[in-house]
């Protein structure tokens, strides 16, 4: 029996909630222990640096923390499934795109950097930390009822948005950002489960969401308000109807 194997599933269990949880503080956690790590030269170096830090930290749990004979790739859910699921799921967003476009206004501002960081990089690094470490290796070590196992990473990935947003300071706007977002991270990982508990579903909405949003500047008021928060759920639902028939298909087509 290896050290690996003596981990209780309950200390595995607390670990991966910890990690979930801390992931994307590490410099800040640094700070507070009297050593700071400093951010990266480059634009965005600061937020960069800790979204590096937070796949590494998903990595090093998931080297110690996933079942005998689970690969470290499958265990984050980093294994490919094909395209044809991320291209439904793309499909699906479309209505976002549209919708944006008519509530909002092109955001000339948005560089290429821009949208590389905010709508690829940033995301990529939360799906691996949120829905890879928080969902599907908790998936392969505690197989439970899957809605049960996505609760958890979602709330931490509303509470992390909702202290991005102010936490209690931020009154009834930063609460609800959290909640949409806790939603959304909820979504994402039933898309994951659906495609075979692999990130890139949950990704694919996750970027092309980001993107959309950055593309397109809206008011505060507008941005929370019932269309735009409309827009948001109907969009993710659609991805998961979508996702659903393509999946059954295939099965179906299989037999």
């Amino acid at each position: 029996m290896t050290a690996r194997d003596s981990i209780s599933t309950g200390v595995r269990l607390l670990l991966v909630l910890l990690g979930v949880g801390l992931g994307l503080n590490v410099r800040d956690i640094s700070s507070t222990l009297a050593a700071p790590i400093p951010a990266l030269p480059i634009p965005y170096g600061g937020s960069l640096l800790d979204n590096a830090l937070a796949v590494l930290v998903a990595l090093l749990l998931a080297t110690l923390l996933r079942p005998r004979g689970v690969g470290l790739l499958a265990s984050l859910g980093l294994r490919g499934n094909g395209m044809r699921g991320p291209l439904w799921v793309l499909l699906a967003s479309l209505p976002c795109w549209l919708g944006l476009a008519l509530l909002g206004t092109p955001n000339t501002a948005l560089t290429t950097l821009d949208a590389t960081m905010l709508a690829v990089l940033f995301p990529l690094a939360e799906e691996v930390l949120f829905r890879g470490l928080g969902f599907v290796l908790l998936v392969k070590i505690v197989r439970g009822p899957w809605p049960l196992l996505a609760l958890p990473q979602a709330l931490l990935f509303g509470m992390v948005h909702w202290l991005g947003f102010g936490g209690f300071d931020g009154g009834g706007m930063a609460l609800f950002v959290g909640v949409v977002i806790a939603f959304g991270g909820f979504i994402f990982a039933w898309l994951d489960h659906l495609d075979g508990n692999t990130l890139w579903c949950g990704l694919a909405l996750h970027v092309s969401m980001n993107l959309a949003w950055n593309v397109f500047s809206l008011d505060d008021a507008v941005a929370l308000g019932w269309q735009a928060t409309s827009l948001r759920i109907g969009t993710t639902l659609l991805a998961v109807a979508a996702l659903a028939w393509y999946v059954r298909t295939r099965r179906n087509r299989a037999l």
